[in-house]
């Protein structure tokens, strides 16, 4: 081995060979976590999470919003079309604790995680965004 450090000049260079032990501590917590849950469980749960998101929303802001993520194809994730949503929503639906991913010019991508939301966290943010459509 060479005194000075000579990079590969790709994405390998940036490999470990000995990973931080405090990374590799809350990656086993996690892990643990994840085994106790169980995968079938939280895709059962994410599934669930997700159908009643679907509902509520049809229910609640079928108007206003419309889910264009298809339903056979979508994991836990619901996309939302929301004309005319703009900044201000977004700024506003954040302010309210709601976390999600937006993509221009009106594209809402919302995920109730099974491991830690519930269906009552579900409700609440149906209310929030029924409030603010």
């Amino acid at each position: 081995m060479e005194r000075e450090f000579k990079a590969i000049g790709n994405a390998e260079s940036w490999q470990l060979s000995n990973p931080p032990i405090f990374q590799l501590a809350s990656l086993r917590a996690s892990m643990e976590l994840f085994e106790k849950a169980t995968m079938k469980a939280l895709r059962k749960k994410g599934d669930e999470l997700t159908s009643y998101f679907q509902f509520l929303l049809k229910e609640n802001c079928g108007e206003k919003c419309h889910v264009v993520t298809p339903e056979k194809e979508r994991g836990s994730m619901l996309c939302l079309r929301v004309p005319n949503g703009s900044k201000n929503l977004l700024n506003t639906l954040t302010k309210k604790g709601v976390i999600f991913d937006f993509r221009e010019p009106d594209i809402f991508r919302v995920t109730p995680v099974p491991l830690y939301n519930n269906f009552e966290d579900v409700y609440r943010l149906v209310q929030i965004f029924k409030d603010h459509l």
